[in-house]
Order: C-alpha cells, then sequence, then structure tokens
C-alpha cells in the first residue's frame, strides 16, 4: 500500500494539476513496481510560502536572489 507525499509552495495550484499530479504518480508506481492503483494513496500538501526555505532563506527571498 503505497504513501506518496507531495509538498509544494501555496501558489495557485489547480484541482486540474492535482489530479494530474495524482493520476500520474499512481501510473509510475503502477508501471515501475506494479502497485495496485485501488491501494495508492497521494497526497498533496500546500505550504505557504513563509513556512518554506531553501538554502537558509524563505522561498520567496532564494527565489529573488536567483539570476
Amino acid at each position: 500500500m503505497p504513501y506518496v507525499n507531495i509538498q509544494v509552495t501555496r501558489e495557485g495550484v489547480t484541482r486540474e494539476q492535482k489530479a494530474e499530479l495524482i493520476a500520474g504518480v499512481t501510473a509510475l508506481l503502477v508501471r515501475v513496481l506494479h502497485k495496485n492503483p485501488a491501494t495508492t494513496h497521494v497526497v498533496i500538501d500546500e505550504v505557504d510560502l513563509d513556512n518554506w526555505g531553501v538554502g537558509g532563506l524563505p522561498v520567496a527571498e532564494f527565489r529573488k536572489r536567483q539570476p
């Protein structure tokens, strides 16, 4: 019974995009590991930008510093 947790920043991911992620991850587990899609769980967590850090910085500040 696979459990996959996808975390993304809360920046307007649509319902359609989430559905595509769920379907795609499930299909990948079926294809690669021969897992049963009926018992495959995919959870998508959206995290506020203030609660996500990269390289020692809040993600918004990190992005500003990228070329």
